[in-house]
């Protein structure tokens, strides 16, 4: 059984490696995806703003949508969906049919997201989900922070087609490990829509998505400019930098273990400190930030902090609204793609008005809202209504 449980929470970890990654992965290569479609590099980055909006838009509904059906056959779908969408970018010349090909899967991204969340929870005890669910994060922060470099690397060694078709051979991959090796998961309690949405009635849960937002928002608001800022501030070099975003990446993750480890723990400790830990970093990288040997610690201590961070997210939400976890989760997907919209317009709102090392005071000042949001809460609902 054991044996079972870790193989399929290691296809859900590739299963949304593979899904961030086609999100993701090409950001590094919008300047050849623009050379290729001959279009602007702003239109080029449609690719990006487009898709992430399509999440944040269909993060609650379509896991709600789809939360009575079979689990084994709604992922087999949206990863079919997103196999075919990457075959079409491979071959298509056409940007708008590349644009459609992107914006499709983006609409089914929160389903497979949310189902592989809610069933590494479902798979363990209940004190050990957390863990369960750090593990399937792992393929969130490698998504984000591994596949960027190996699909430029793609491009650059061989051809952009060649990039693309990377995106297809994971999620082929994972949606032949799935249609073999995950049994079949029937839901065996249908929630009704009307019992779902009646949890968006509790103010736990809209003072769990707010903290949310402001919490990605004070993560992403300052990271969207950190190669600006090493940059900029710390007049480090293009290869410096790149070897720094490798650091960050590689400390998301080690964060995903530690979260793990510390939700099981103690969950709601952990939630009360990481606003504060997470402000004295951006403090002394305020006050430090020009230093090269200081940036360097602390890029990787604030990876770690991040690789947290997104855990507590996900645990916040969830346990604001047990009693239907796949709407909970697609309300988390939607709560963290608005902070970091919102975190980045606000970056570069601080960016061209006082400067680039000014960018921390939106991390600072979204922390400081989160932890009242957190204080909330927890002055509210006392550990056991939180979780009933």
């Amino acid at each position: 059984m054991q044996k079972q449980n870790n193989l399929l929470i290691f296809i859900l970890t590739i299963g949304i490696f593979g899904i961030i990654n086609t999100e993701m992965g090409v950001i590094g290569i919008l300047p050849s995806i623009a050379d290729h479609f001959h279009v602007s590099i702003s239109k080029a980055g449609l690719l990006v703003s487009l898709f992430a909006l399509a999440v944040a838009v269909s993060g609650p509904t379509m896991p709600l949508l789809f939360s009575g059906m079979n689990r084994k056959k709604v992922m087999l779908l949206v990863l079919g969906v997103f196999v075919l969408g990457n075959i079409v970018s491979i071959f298509t010349t056409n940007f708008t049919l590349a644009l459609v090909a992107r914006i499709v899967p983006a609409f089914f991204h929160p389903i497979y997201c949310s189902l592989a969340f809610t069933v590494a929870a479902d798979s363990v005890s209940k004190e050990e989900a957390p863990k369960a669910v750090s593990k399937v994060f792992i393929g969130v922060s490698a998504g984000m922070v591994v596949g960027v470099p190996i699909v430029s690397f793609i491009a650059n060694a061989a051809s952009i087609e060649m990039a693309m078709a990377f995106f297809a051979i994971v999620n082929a991959i994972v949606f032949l490990a799935t249609l073999i090796f995950v049994p079949s998961m029937p839901v065996e309690e249908k929630l009704s829509y009307g019992a779902q949405l009646s949890v968006l009635k509790k103010s736990i849960t809209w003072l769990s998505i707010v903290a949310v937002i402001l919490l990605n928002s004070a993560v992403f608001g300052v990271y969207s400019y950190l190669t600006e800022y090493l940059k900029t501030v710390t007049n480090m070099s293009s290869n410096t930098i790149s070897l720094m975003l490798l650091i960050y990446g590689g400390a998301n993750i080690i964060g995903n273990i530690a979260a793990g480890k510390l939700l099981t723990k103690n969950a709601n400790k952990s939630v009360v400190i990481f606003p504060f830990a997470l402000g004295a970093v951006y403090i002394i990288l305020f006050l430090f930030g020009q230093f090269t040997i200081p940036m360097a610690i602390l890029t990787l201590i604030w990876g770690i902090l991040a690789g947290i961070g997104g855990n507590i997210n996900q645990y916040w939400i969830m346990s604001s609204a047990p009693e239907s976890p796949d709407f909970a989760n697609g309300l988390f997907l939607t709560a963290v793609n608005l902070g970091t919209t919102i975190g980045a317009a606000a970056g570069g709102l601080f960016i061209s008005e006082l400067g680039t090392q000014y960018v921390v005071f939106v991390g600072l000042l979204s922390l400081l809202l989160s932890s009242v949001m957190i204080f909330l809460r927890n002055y509210k609902f006392t550990p056991t209504q939180q979780l009933s």
